[in-house]
């Protein structure tokens, strides 16, 4: 999964769907329709504008969009890290379900 050009989630694809750790990746899978209707799901609305990409925030290039962004976020971009078993993320906070 990419986001602005960078790399922020790296899974298998069963992984990746069944084990979201990025939060633009919930986001995404969140937006996947559903064919049952009675199938009620969380739609994660992310707020604000895509940051300009000539123009790249410091630190996480997510950070302004995030839900869950703390102050690490906008000081330090975080590396992309093997959280476990070939799932690797980009995100300070590593959330998991």
């Amino acid at each position: 999964v990419m986001y602005l050009g960078k790399i922020v989630e790296l899974a298998s694809k069963d992984e990746l769907f069944n084990n979201p750790k990025h939060p633009y990746t919930k986001a995404l899978l969140s937006a996947i329709p559903v064919p049952d209707p009675e199938f009620l799901r969380e739609r994660i609305i992310l707020k604000g504008d895509t940051p300009n990409p000539i123009d790249l925030p410091k630190g996480c290039r997510f950070s302004s969009r995030c839900p869950y962004k703390v102050d690490i976020c906008t000081i330090e971009e975080p590396e992309l890290i093997d959280d476990r078993n070939e799932h690797y993320v980009s995100c300070h906070l590593k959330l998991s379900k």
